[in-house]
């Protein structure tokens, strides 16, 4: 659960880490510095292979990113580690079969809450079933499925941020309540 002693940790999941998660987790970032966030909430990603490992964001991801103004040279490409579930508050999977993985390997019921397709913020997939929630692979593609990605993606930034400050608020309004508990203890 959140604590406003550290920043709000999101991680994006994908298979490699080199097209969607990464692509997600620098646009996120971007959008959280544009919302006055970047100081309050972290986000990286990862890979549920380890595949590809220590490489470079794909080439043409970089180029749709780099086209945006979002910097993408410094990723490397990692695997989900378990000890994940217990750091990251929001665990955002890229499509159905990460999000299955995430769910079947989450430690508990609090670890399985933090799970969600990524596009479920998206407001035009509201009351969709997470099977109609995937983003599909863009690597076996060529450059417009990279551009499809990025507009997949790019449609549920809003809802995920809007969240995210939710949970801010929330968790600094109890803080504050705590607070004032203490204070009127003493």
């Amino acid at each position: 659960m959140y604590s406003t002693t550290s920043p709000y940790r999101i991680i994006t999941v994908c298979t490699g880490n080199i097209c969607r998660s990464p692509m997600a987790a620098l646009m996120l970032t971007e959008a959280f510095d544009a919302e006055g966030l970047g100081q309050l909430v972290a986000v990286d990603s990862a890979g549920t292979t380890g595949y590809e490992v220590g490489n470079p964001i794909d080439p043409r991801a970089a180029r749709v990113l780099t086209a945006q103004h979002i910097a993408s040279e410094d990723h490397v490409a990692r695997k989900w580690r378990h000890e994940w579930f217990a750091e990251r508050d929001l665990i955002l999977a890229l499509d159905v079969d990460h999000f299955g993985w995430l769910q079947e390997g989450a430690p508990d019921r609090a670890s399985l809450e933090k799970v969600r397709m990524f596009r479920s913020f998206d407001p035009r997939m509201e009351g969709r079933s997470s099977l109609d929630l995937g983003i599909e692979d863009p690597w076996y593609g060529g450059h417009t499925d990279f551009d499809n990605t990025w507009t997949l993606i790019k449609a549920a930034i809003p809802g995920i941020v809007e969240y995210v400050k939710a949970a801010i608020a929330s968790a600094e309004a109890a803080a504050d309540n705590d607070h004032q508990q203490v204070t009127s203890m003493t």
